[in-house]
């Protein structure tokens, strides 16, 4: 959709789409209703109000009412920013040769153009900027400059299941004391290991039995050819960051039983927190400079394409915070209000929702419902609000930093030994 230039194949296309799943043998409408019912019935048979209620209970969010109340206060800046953003799109479909209003299916491609024309830069002629080893040296440089570790790579001290695969030490860097490892298998090895990124745990903490923390890191970047180290994309950068937050919450744990230390221990919607935090410093120019350097020559990485990446990172951004604002809200109002025995349908709530957060109307046979696989068939019924809980907390965080003063070293470290002591290494069971 990104790129068709028939508006009207790019129309069937997205009507099909939002149909999906949604008639015949293959509607999964009645398996809503089904799915609904039961969570409501589950819920009252452990004394909850409704479903939201219990999925709450084991969250950071304290209520339905503060989830509300975030999603009304990011929704009263987004929706007037997001008309704007659109009505930008529009004019500059129209000086491109688009003749009327944009329809539904007509904005992704014309989005597309616009950042095109605002913030195109080539992601494949960035890897020289991005060699693994430049970028592994920055990143333990900032968790050295906020957390006080060092992490030092010792091969040798553990089993690996791959040659490329590598084994760090963390160590604090007052005391010198080993605190936790972790594995990074960071190259692409086609049939053999799958795509993506993730962090896992391979050990907790544990005093009873003298454990320390060992967490994995894996992604699935470009291997070494000949002399020439790895050389990563931007995104592949801003990846390995994101991974390393959630493994820096694991090991930097308080917790002392294994299976309640670390991840194990965070809260589904403040388990982002680490991870976008980290991301953050990919998009602070003096610390993007002390390692995004030419593997061969040693020049910085252009200012102008920096800013650039800048600018593609908010490019339409209160249009997608309103998207996203509109599915947790519509499921937090599932599991929180709707009654699926009532009269009321679960299309009819999708619908009202849609009239709420969508500039554009929806179209009548919009059954986006019946494919919200986030809601219905994975971990995120009553919780899709996480993904914007956990993005503010993260934005909190660095505001911290900011105030202190990102480039005052001192400042700095003292925020970030905080932070260490809270955010990225929680010290209290939640049980």
């Amino acid at each position: 959709m990104k790129h068709l230039k028939s508006s009207d194949l790019r129309e069937k296309l997205y009507r099909a789409f939002i149909s999906r799943a949604s008639t015949d043998k293959v509607d999964n409408g009645p398996l809503i209703t089904e799915i609904l019912q039961l969570r409501k019935k589950a819920s009252a048979m452990l004394g909850f109000e409704n479903y939201a209620a219990e999925s709450l209970a084991s969250k950071m969010a304290p209520n339905i009412e503060a989830v509300n109340k975030l999603t009304e206060d990011l929704f009263a800046v987004a929706r007037p920013a997001a008309e704007r953003e659109l009505e930008e799109l529009q004019e500059f479909a129209n000086a491109k040769g688009y003749e009327g209003k944009l329809q539904l299916w007509d904005v992704t491609f014309w989005t597309e153009r616009l950042k095109e024309e605002k913030y195109a830069y080539d992601e494949e002629a960035l890897r020289p900027y991005f060699s693994l080893p430049k970028v592994l040296e920055g990143m333990f440089g900032i968790a050295n400059k906020l957390f006080g570790v060092d992490i030092v790579q010792d091969d040798d001290a553990a089993e690996r299941w791959h040659p490329d695969v590598m084994f760090f030490k963390v160590k604090d860097a007052d005391t010198r004391d080993h605190i936790a490892s972790f594995f990074l298998d960071p190259y692409a090895r086609p049939g053999e290991k799958r795509g993506g990124a993730w962090m896992d745990d391979c050990l907790g903490r544990s005093k009873a039995i003298g454990t320390k923390p060992v967490a994995y890191l894996t992604c699935n970047g470009s291997p070494p050819v000949g002399t020439k180290p790895s050389l990563m994309t931007f995104s592949e950068a801003e990846t390995l960051f994101h991974e390393f937050g959630h493994g820096l919450q694991h090991m930097l744990t308080h917790v002392e039983d294994g299976d309640c230390a670390g991840i194990n221990n965070v809260e589904w919607d403040a388990v982002e927190l680490p991870s976008q935090f980290m991301e953050n410093w990919l998009y602070h120019k003096p610390t993007v400079d002390s390692f995004a350097v030419h593997y061969e020559t040693g020049e910085p990485l252009p200012a102008d394409i920096f800013e650039k990446i800048k600018g593609s990172r908010i490019f339409m951004a209160a249009s997608m915070m309103l998207r996203q604002l509109q599915f947790g809200a519509l499921d937090m109002e599932l599991h929180s209000q709707y009654d699926p025995d009532g009269s009321e349908s679960f299309l009819d709530v999708q619908k009202r929702m849609a009239g709420k957060f969508q500039i554009l109307p929806p179209l009548e046979e919009d059954r986006f419902l019946c494919s919200f696989s986030h809601i219905f068939a994975g971990g995120y019924a009553a919780g899709y609000y996480s993904y914007k809980w956990a993005e503010v907390l993260s934005a909190d965080a660095f505001a911290a930093f900011e105030e202190a003063g990102l480039d005052n070293e001192d400042a700095l470290r003292t925020v970030g030994r905080r932070f260490r002591e809270t955010a990225a290494g929680p010290d209290q069971l939640y049980l």
